[in-house]
């Protein structure tokens, strides 16, 4: 089974305010499809928007052969240069 790093909405549709969770999911499923786990959390609406992702399960996966799509690669760089900025 070859399993993707990408991006599964949640929330409300309301004003469109969606969040999304970061996903790990088998590659041919639909993206409401059931996950097999969560690694994280993106919340664009809010000003600046919020990323939080668990960087030990995201290693766990990818070091199992997962791989990200491209806009969750962009979202944990985007995670890791503001976490080195803060800290």
């Amino acid at each position: 089974m070859e399993v993707r790093i990408r991006l599964q909405r949640a929330g409300k549709a309301a004003k469109s305010r969606y969040n999304y969770r970061i996903v790990a999911m088998s590659r041919n499923k639909g993206r409401d499809s059931r996950n097999l786990e969560i690694l994280g959390h993106y919340d664009a609406a809010r000003k600046p928007a919020v990323i939080g992702i668990d960087y030990d399960k995201l290693q766990k996966w990818l070091d199992n052969g997962a791989s990200m799509s491209d806009t969750v690669r962009t979202l944990v760089k985007k995670s890791k240069k503001a976490a080195d900025q803060s800290a």
